[in-house]
């Protein structure tokens, strides 16, 4: 298959934002329980209550992996996309709770990289969504 340079951008746009998702649930699973204590002590003296706090530490890297997964294999990619970019708006939320304006500055980023790929989900090739025709449009 030949791809045009904006097909080309976004599939390997798509599979770098895939890669970097799913690696950060295969680096957390291992050590689930020091990821979800270090959460719930970081928040500690924030707004955020525990009870709110732990459960999103078990579940954050869960949903890191499926939207890294779904991305890497390009199937529901327009869903998991937005997914992306809610799980990034309350990442910012957390980390500007905490006044980490560093981690919010490259949440950010990652926010933008999101928008572009929304934005040119239509360029999306080589993925399970064009032979399902589940989504990317």
């Amino acid at each position: 298959m030949n791809l045009t340079n904006p097909e080309l951008a976004f599939v390997l746009g798509r599979l770098l934002m895939g890669v970097a998702f799913l690696t950060h649930f295969l680096v957390r699973l291992p050590k689930l329980a020091a990821f979800q204590a270090g959460m719930v002590k970081q928040f500690a003296n924030s707004l955020l209550p525990e009870l709110l706090v732990r459960p999103f530490a078990v579940v954050l890297p869960f949903v890191e992996g499926g939207i890294g997964l779904l991305l890497i294999i390009g199937l529901f990619t327009r869903p998991a996309l937005a997914a992306a970019m809610l799980l990034m708006t309350a990442l910012v939320f957390g980390s500007s709770l905490l006044e980490q304006w560093d981690t919010v500055g490259t949440q950010l980023v990652y926010g933008l990289f999101l928008f572009a790929l929304i934005l040119h989900c239509h360029y999306n090739r080589l993925c399970l969504d064009r032979t399902a025709s589940v989504g990317g449009r």
